[in-house]
């Protein structure tokens, strides 16, 4: 695994202060992406919450995320969250240092008592100090939020600064991209009022212990609609929710005795079906707080595939960049808004925006199924740079191991073996180890990719040759 580390710099640590006016939180912020470009300390936000004592937990519940693993748990984890402003709220994310668990908060416009939210993306400083003061928040403690450098500070910037040396393995990175285009899949599944989401959530097991992970789990709504509880089931059948390593819910704990109910986001399965990611949403007065599961916690989202059609793809690259001129860090992504303004169809605006939230140029909320503009605060390249099928696929149609035969393409690997790729109703199956082992679930093998990058290098060369004759006469 390829890890490197990124320097973040603040102004000074985050801290939560005493005013005459009550407490303040100021949360600072490193370099980042804003509408005017990128700025060494943006300031999104300064006003009130709402829900102090809930927006504590919240931000809390996504720095534990930040700083767990779930797998692996001997090694280290230490992982800023990012926060963006989207104009009318703020989102706080993070990603679990094992890659299995992605969180975010989202205070929305209800949760915010005044004050204008600016836009953009960076890095924020939640350090221990921190943290262990904004467990103390009180009910009824009046909470300042302030989100980037005071307006004196913005002005005085040549000052001391605090830097942070963080690992950003970039499986990671790959894990933020994966795990938006998967929960692009996702539909409400299930809705729990809140004493039903506080008895399922209090029976879930914590430890996670050697046992605590053992094959996937599943969980059916107990009653048709909303309403009602969850029940564990052995296998997967329709309706179901598969609920991979239960105790990686951990960090809704936090908030539960705030959430006034739970929702249940997954892909539709069929019986017999394979672990599969899931999504779970803590619905709080003026915020969500949703904790994204990879489908095992052995299992990070790096290694899905979810984004590789679409990093091969010629096509969706060129319009992604035509959308991404068109993105101003909107909270609600309209498809029809950015076809009428592009001038492609919807499909294509679609495919883009997949293309984009590849390079985490684009989140995905599944509360209001549809993507919001966000710019992590990170090479975004290294996402492409550092897929290993995909980088695998590129070296073998370089090479022209790649020979297409109809509805069939062989493929012969660096070790001379050849295999056979089929097209079966669009899906394409290999005779690969990979293939047999994962039947897609996992995306395509890179013999798979490469086929499929030849037909689409074929397909346009057609096109273009068509148009060439189209012209001469």
């Amino acid at each position: 695994m390829t890890r490197s580390l990124q320097a973040v710099a603040y102004c000074r640590p985050s801290v939560l202060e005493s005013a005459a006016d009550g407490q303040r939180l100021g949360l600072e912020t490193s370099r980042g992406a804003t509408p005017s470009g990128v700025e060494d300390h943006p300031r999104f936000f300064a006003g009130f919450l709402a829900a102090p004592q809930v927006a504590s937990a919240g931000l809390l519940a996504v720095a534990d995320v930040a700083a767990a693993r779930y797998f692996q748990r001997q090694l280290r984890a230490s992982l800023d969250p990012v926060v963006t402003g989207n104009g009318d709220r703020l989102r706080f994310e993070s990603f679990s240092g094992c890659g299995g668990v992605y969180a975010r908060l989202d205070v929305l416009e209800s949760g915010l008592d005044g004050g204008e939210v600016g836009h953009g993306t960076t890095n924020v400083d939640v350090n221990n100090p921190l943290r262990e003061a904004l467990s103390r928040i009180g009910a009824g403690d009046p909470l300042h939020l302030r989100v980037g450098p005071e307006e004196l500070a913005v002005t005085t910037l040549d000052g001391p600064v605090v830097e942070k040396k963080v690992p950003l393995p970039d499986r990671w990175l790959r894990g933020f991209a994966e795990a938006q285009v998967i929960a692009a899949g996702f539909d409400l599944r299930a809705e729990l009022p809140a004493a039903d989401a506080v008895r399922f959530l209090r029976a879930l097991p914590r430890g996670g212990g050697r046992g605590a992970s053992a094959g996937p789990r599943w969980v059916v709504p107990s009653s048709a609609g909303t309403g009602g509880g969850l029940r564990p089931t052995t296998r997967a059948v329709p309706g179901a929710v598969c609920l991979p390593g239960p105790e990686r819910l951990i960090a809704l704990q936090r908030v539960l005795r705030y959430a006034t109910a739970l929702r249940v986001y997954g892909p539709a399965v069929t019986g017999g079906a394979a672990a599969t990611a899931s999504a779970w949403e803590a619905v709080l007065p003026g915020m969500r707080l949703t904790l994204t599961l990879s489908p095992d916690a052995s299992r990070g989202f790096s290694g899905e595939g979810g984004v590789l059609d679409a990093l091969a793809t010629d096509d969706a690259a060129e319009d992604a960049e035509l959308i991404a001129v068109l993105l101003a860090w909107e909270p609600r992504i309209d498809v029809a808004d950015l076809a009428a303004a592009s001038g492609l169809t919807p499909d294509r605006v679609r495919a883009a925006l997949i293309r984009l939230g590849t390079s985490g140029r684009v989140g995905y909320d599944t509360a209001e199924a549809a993507y919001f503009h966000r710019e992590l605060p990170y090479d975004a390249e290294r996402v492409e740079r550092h897929n290993p099928r995909l980088r695998s696929a590129r070296a073998l149609v370089a090479v022209g191991a790649v020979v297409l035969d109809g509805h069939m393409g062989t493929v012969t690997a660096e070790d001379g073996h050849v295999h056979r790729v089929r097209d079966e109703a669009g899906v394409l199956s290999c005779s690969c180890l990979w293939w047999a082992k994962y039947r897609g679930g996992r995306g395509p093998c890179k013999h798979a990719l490469a086929v499929r990058m030849v037909r689409r290098g074929v397909v346009a060369a057609e096109r273009d040759m068509a148009r060439v004759d189209g012209g001469a006469r």
